[in-house]
């Protein structure tokens, strides 16, 4: 179904199938596209006063009215921690995922092994063990290094284990990946691998019928939550081995661009650059998983949901190169497929996003496809002579009944 919107109220995961005026008086260059970057927008205004979007093809929901694209950018003030980056490293790929996933696999587990070494430690009021965390997270940056989509893929598929554990992983895979995206530096990435793992160690020390809580927090139970930062950074300045700049980063990842964070309550640069990747990775991880105050969200709309944060409590331009790494299918998405079948996003094209590399795992009748296809859709497969497989919409981890580990792991 087409419902007509202005060009002032579109938002990223909106498909546009129609313009007011000709495709051949605009620069675009496909009849039909998934909003995903400023730059599309700022054309669709230029040249445009309205457009038509497919709700059927968008990856964000259109029965409600949306926030216009750039009203949260209008609110963020003075120079984005971008500008602060000072030396730029060009990564390749140097790896197919088919090829990295048993070196992702092997990393994988072993970073899982020390970092469960290492919260136990803690919670037994001993120090961790900061060379093997070192080492250990030296292994993963390695691994994104030479290909992110593995590691990103094993993450998002293995199966649920310790909350806080699984938090840790996923934000610090995210981190370096992000980090990588941007160009930063190898040593760069490793610090930014470490604070992801380590930020939030601090939680061992807080009441497990705290952290266990379903139901929503008392405010009292709020601020005695909020004291983890606290104690994650006392715990990385004691504890001899770690990046001498990692305590002090770890108080970061709950401060927001508009003052409303805490524990300082820091705005805008004052939070700096890696202190701003913290609290959107954070955020971002966070809306993917269980929580006591909010429901989980698939990887497209925890993207959508940053988006209309960005300006307001997360910097503009950071939000827009975060969601350019991870692409409007995340890898590891569970995706319904416009031919009804379902598949996993297993890999992302680095040119078009928009076309990820697919395995299919149902098929129309929910049935298991064995073997599984692997459809690349930058190379346009057809479901029938006319049609070409598109992905119609992400669904939440767990909507369908899709054991990850008989396919990938």
């Amino acid at each position: 179904m087409k419902r007509e919107i202005s060009v002032q109220n579109l938002r990223f995961g909106m498909f546009v199938a129609e313009l007011d005026r000709p495709w051949t008086e605009t620069p675009f260059m496909f009849q039909g596209f998934v909003l995903t970057n400023e730059k599309q927008i700022e054309a669709l205004k230029q040249y445009c006063k309205k457009v038509y979007v497919d709700s059927e093809k968008s990856t964000v929901p259109l029965d409600r009215e949306p926030k216009p694209a750039g009203a949260g950018a209008a609110a963020s003030s003075g120079p984005s921690v971008l500008a602060s980056i000072a030396q730029k490293v060009v990564y390749k790929e140097r790896a197919s995922i088919d090829a990295e996933l048993p070196r992702a696999r092997k990393a994988q587990a072993k970073m899982q092994f020390v970092l469960q070494d290492a919260l136990e430690a803690v919670s037994a009021g001993n120090a961790l063990d900061a060379p093997r965390v070192r080492d250990a997270a030296s292994s993963i940056v390695a691994s994104v290094v030479r290909n992110p989509d593995a590691m990103l893929l094993l993450a998002q598929l293995k199966e649920q284990g310790e909350a806080m554990l699984d938090r840790a992983v996923g934000v610090s895979l995210y981190m370096i990946s992000f980090g990588r995206f941007l160009q930063l530096p190898r040593d760069r990435l490793d610090l930014l691998g470490m604070l992801g793992l380590l930020q939030d160690v601090g939680k061992v020390r807080l009441p497990s019928a705290l952290l266990e809580k379903k139901g929503a927090l008392s405010a009292a139970e709020i601020e005695l939550c909020r004291k983890h930062v606290d104690h994650s950074v006392t715990i990385l300045g004691e504890t001899p081995g770690l990046p001498p700049e990692l305590s002090a980063l770890a108080a970061l990842h709950h401060e927001r661009l508009d003052g409303s964070g805490y524990p300082k309550g820091l705005k805008g640069v004052e939070i700096g650059l890696f202190g701003s990747i913290a609290g959107l990775v954070d955020c971002f991880d966070a809306m993917m998983h269980q929580r006591p105050y909010g429901e989980v969200l698939s990887p497209s709309n925890a993207l959508n949901q940053i988006y209309k944060w960005r300006g307001e409590l997360f910097d503009g331009p950071l939000v827009e190169q975060f969601i350019q790494c991870i692409g409007a299918f995340p890898v590891g998405s569970l995706v319904e497929l416009n031919s009804g079948e379902i598949g996993v996003v297993i890999a992302q094209n680095q040119v078009r996003r928009l076309q990820p590399r697919v395995m299919v795992v149902l098929d129309v009748q929910g049935n298991p496809l064995r073997p599984q296809k692997i459809l690349d859709l930058v190379k346009e497969p057809m479901i029938d002579p006319e049609t070409p497989y598109r992905i119609k919409r992400t669904l939440e981890k767990g909507s369908v009944p899709v054991d990850p580990n008989e396919f990938f792991l």
